[in-house]
């Protein structure tokens, strides 16, 4: 096992966003590289908002893209040997990673203008072969092609014994927010304005669809939270009503826009 040959071995990941002495929440990961990645981009996905993008025809998450590119650059291109703890936290305006490095240059990385270096070819490898990674050099290219999308920001890379990826969020990525409240009289403008996802829900169901249809198009797994804050309060609100409303749970049931 890999605390076995590497005891320091870890990666701390922390959300501070009130509590800023300490955390709010935390990850003390001590595993191996898989289940590490895996657990890593499970908190990501707990505490960072997913938004509805298009690339072509096909539904991305733009979220998913940015943190494989650099939780798998942390796991991959570290110094193993460093006792530097590895950490990612999550803070209101950004996310951070820190990993111990062996450094050949103390400098902020040019994406235009910057030399990949295999740190650690086979563990690098290993994850191109199952699919996790692309060729050498990609992921800093994919951080910064996806973080414009989804904070308007440039990240940043800088070179030195400690490695540090520093991703720009806006307060939108980190809040989990219910579709908000409506009143009698409000325009469907001034319900989704500031809700993206909403007004994405509401073109698709122009047709009528099933629950599972538009669940699978917003990409949210858990059905019990999929009801609770998406589908109950938009068919309680009435943007989204029913095809059989006097069978309410009916597994024909389906739900349409009308606008």
């Amino acid at each position: 096992m890999i605390q076995t040959a590497l005891p320091h071995y870890r990666t701390d990941a922390i959300l501070r966003k009130e509590n800023l002495d300490r955390y709010d929440d935390r990850d003390d990961i001590r595993v191996n590289l898989l289940r590490s990645y895996e657990r890593l981009m499970q908190f990501i996905a707990k505490h960072l908002n997913d938004k509805f993008y298009l690339e072509g025809t096909q539904r991305i998450s733009i979220r998913d893209k940015i943190f494989r590119e650099a939780i798998t650059n942390s796991l991959i291109h570290r110094e193993f040997s460093n006792r530097f703890p590895a950490k990612m936290i999550i803070e209101r305006d950004r996310v951070y990673f820190e990993n111990g490095n062996k450094s050949r240059n103390n400098d902020v990385i040019d994406p235009e203008d910057f030399t990949p270096y295999p740190k650690n070819p086979k563990i690098a490898k290993f994850f191109r072969e199952i699919g996790w990674v692309d060729e050498l050099g990609s992921g800093v290219r994919n951080i910064y092609k996806y973080n414009r999308i989804y904070s308007g920001a440039d990240p940043q890379f800088i070179e030195g014994d400690v490695f540090k990826t520093i991703i720009p969020l806006t307060p939108q990525d980190t809040t989990q927010a219910d579709t908000p409240a409506t009143t009698q009289g409000n325009t469907l403008a001034e319900v989704v304005d500031s809700d993206e996802r909403t007004l994405e829900i509401l073109q698709f169901c122009k047709e009528p669809k099933s629950r599972k249809e538009i669940q699978d198009f917003i990409g949210i797994k858990n059905s019990r939270d999929f009801r609770r804050r998406i589908l109950s309060p938009l068919v309680k609100k009435r943007l989204l009503k029913l095809t059989l409303p006097e069978k309410p749970s009916s597994p024909k049931q389906k739900y349409y826009s009308g606008t």
